[in-house]
């Protein structure tokens, strides 16, 4: 058993789940059964507060969720600097790396080309050493999901500074994208060598997570949130952490990591689509709608788009799911154009809702490029929809188990493996991988849950005679 499996093994889970809700004494507190984060700041005694620019400065040069406001201040603040220093090569970057995470936080995808233009002056006016410029390449091929470019260009970044820790992050983001587990996993060891944090914490997560050792995801982003020193910052791992609690199917405990991801920043929109998905599922429909409709209106997500469409479905409203069908579509169509890759998100809704066809191709192309677990689970089941069941299955196979890349607990892969097997005839397996999938997440889709469990009535207990469920 690996080192992070045998701690999860020793502390219990409920000592874990608490960890991730209060995180620390000295960063948060319990009042009244609810989540409150105790303020971060300095004391009166203490240092002044930076100012706004220079804190997304260090944000952003460290590759941590900034403030909107404060990415503005920094934006402005590089672009005076470089009307009277246009040959600061770092200035540049810096201001490319800003764009690129005003674009990640604003879903404003049209923030990439002006970011992509200052990374790229940066490069024409120090064309040699300028590790910044290539950092902040990486980042912008993460954003717009170019798994390969993010890739190239930090490892070009880590061979000029290999002890440079804030390429390591960019690296693991890559290489998780492109389905490289094992490369992610030694970017994560790299980069512990290198510093502890915060950062790092919820960067080791996000592995953990990938590799199914939930509780030590959760613990590790109990310590970050805890660590945080902005609340953009922890506001983000608190998000994280509820995401996490939702895909165990603990509806109230991500509901109180979301709204107090919320509380702590109200620009957590992520947070907010979380909400949404949580009330849901708590049968609080009113205000689930209203938690969608708030995190679209200010980050038009396509993937919020799909989960509230189909909300509408579940609903017996198809007309408002349309609408938001269309609105999906027009994002997708809107970050193409700025290079982005929402390939993965319109295949997985033109397999389910659209031309089942088109998303073969798609999802097709996009394995060919970066076969990550995601788009094997995606592939496969867009396959599934066009009556190919098994080469479905070999897809549905990778997401799902471990040695094939597919560590991470689903329910939705799950779900999506056991309906190819019922097809299939193999009705043994089709029952555990339902069932597991209703264990993992009983509430984890409107629509499917319900046909999980349709299918699993109608599939009926196994027979008697022995091994009949290993078929």
């Amino acid at each position: 058993m690996d080192k992070p499996q045998e701690a999860a093994a020793h502390e219990p889970r409920r000592r874990i789940r608490r960890r991730v809700l209060v995180g620390s004494a000295a960063g948060c507190a319990v009042l009244g059964g609810v989540l409150v984060l105790l303020p971060w700041g300095r004391g009166a005694d203490g240092p002044p507060e930076p100012a706004p620019g220079a804190r997304a400065r260090a944000a952003v040069t460290a590759g941590v969720p900034a403030a909107p406001a404060d990415l503005d201040a920094l934006v402005e603040d590089r672009r005076r600097h470089l009307e009277e220093h246009p040959r600061d090569a770092r200035a540049w970057a810096v201001l490319g790396a800003a764009r690129v995470e005003q674009g990640r936080r604003l879903a404003d995808p049209a923030r990439y080309p002006s970011a992509e233009k200052a990374l790229r002056t940066s490069l024409a006016v120090r064309p040699k050493a300028n590790a910044d410029a290539l950092r902040g390449l990486a980042a912008l091929a993460n954003a717009r999901r170019d798994f390969p470019a993010a890739r190239r260009w930090g490892e070009a970044a880590r061979k000029l500074e290999p002890k440079r820790w804030t390429t390591y992050p960019l690296l693991i983001e890559a290489y998780a994208g492109l389905g490289e587990h094992e490369a992610a996993g030694r970017m994560l060891d790299r980069l512990t060598a290198l510093r502890s944090g915060p950062d790092v914490k919820a960067r080791a997560a996000a592995v953990y997570r990938d590799r199914g050792w939930r509780e030590d995801a959760a613990a590790q982003l109990a310590d970050a949130a805890a660590g945080a020193a902005e609340p953009a910052e922890r506001a983000a791992y608190l998000e994280r952490a509820g995401q996490l609690a939702w895909e165990r199917g603990d509806r109230e405990d991500a509901l109180r990591h979301f709204q107090e991801a919320v509380r702590i920043d109200p620009d957590q929109r992520a947070a907010q689509a979380g909400q949404g998905r949580a009330l849901a599922a708590l049968g609080r429909t009113t205000e689930a709608l209203a938690a969608y409709r708030v995190a679209l209106e200010k980050q038009p997500r396509p993937e919020y788009a799909l989960e509230l469409g189909e909300l509408y479905a579940s609903l017996g409203l198809p007309q408002a799911a349309r609408v938001q069908y269309d609105l999906l579509r027009e994002r997708v169509r809107v970050t193409a154009g700025h290079g982005v890759d929402e390939d993965l998100v319109l295949g997985r809704f033109e397999a389910d809702h659209g031309d089942a066809r088109a998303a073969v191709r798609r999802l097709e192309a996009e394995w060919s490029r970066q076969p990550s677990t995601a788009v094997a689970d995606a592939l496969g089941w867009a396959l599934h929809r066009t009556g190919r069941h098994q080469e479905a299955l070999r897809f549905a196979v990778r997401a799902t188990e471990g040695e094939h890349g597919g560590g991470v607990r689903s329910a939705l892969y799950a779900f999506h493996r056991g309906m190819i097997e019922r097809e299939l005839g193999r009705h043994g397996a089709a029952r555990r991988h339902l069932r597991e999938a209703l264990t993992i997440n009983p509430y984890f889709s409107p629509p499917r849950v319900e046909e999980a469990r349709a299918a699993l009535a109608r599939l009926g207990e196994p027979p008697v005679t022995a091994g009949s469920e290993l078929s």
